[in-house]
């Protein structure tokens, strides 16, 4: 018989349960709150099989565009070929989570506002922009001598004598 070609084909290992993780699902899962322009990592729950993600979809990172009852819409980038088409599905809860990609740049938000304001109160002006570290300065070695090595000859004839 050949290979399956259906839509939880290649999936055993995929959709199953983490180690420690089997049984009720926890009721935060469906306390979260979604906004439409959140970012969500889709994380199929193999204990759920209503509102289940294509297999494509594990694992990917889209923006949440529409928000319903017990599932949200979720904006995701599929390569087609040659171009990147944005898909739009519809995940139950259960096969979401927050995504903690924007995390960094939230927090490097806040950081420039403090700045910003400090700068501001002392009357000063103050670049918050990113700047890539340069090179390293140069040093100079103290202490260190040069040494000359020269090979030594190597003689075929007397290696010979001595056998193998």
């Amino acid at each position: 018989m050949p290979a399956g070609h259906g839509v939880r084909a290649r999936t055993r290992d995929l959709f199953s349960r983490g180690f420690r993780k089997k049984g009720t699902i926890p009721l935060s899962t469906y306390l979260k709150i979604y906004r439409v322009g959140d970012y969500v990592d889709v994380k199929v729950n193999g204990a759920v099989h209503k509102g289940m993600p294509h297999k494509f979809y594990h694992g990917r990172t889209g923006r949440v565009w529409n928000v319903t009852k017990r599932a949200i819409g979720v904006e995701v980038n599929k390569q087609v070929g040659n171009r990147i088409i944005k898909k739009r599905i519809h995940v139950r809860v259960e096969h979401v989570q927050p995504s903690r990609c924007t995390e960094e740049f939230k927090l490097r938000k806040k950081k420039n506002d403090e700045l910003k304001a400090g700068a501001k109160a002392r009357g000063e002006v103050v670049s918050t922009k990113r700047v890539p570290e340069g090179p390293k300065p140069g040093f100079m070695v103290e202490g260190a001598c040069l040494e000359t090595v020269t090979p030594i000859p190597y003689d075929v004839v007397n290696d010979l004598k001595g056998g193998y």
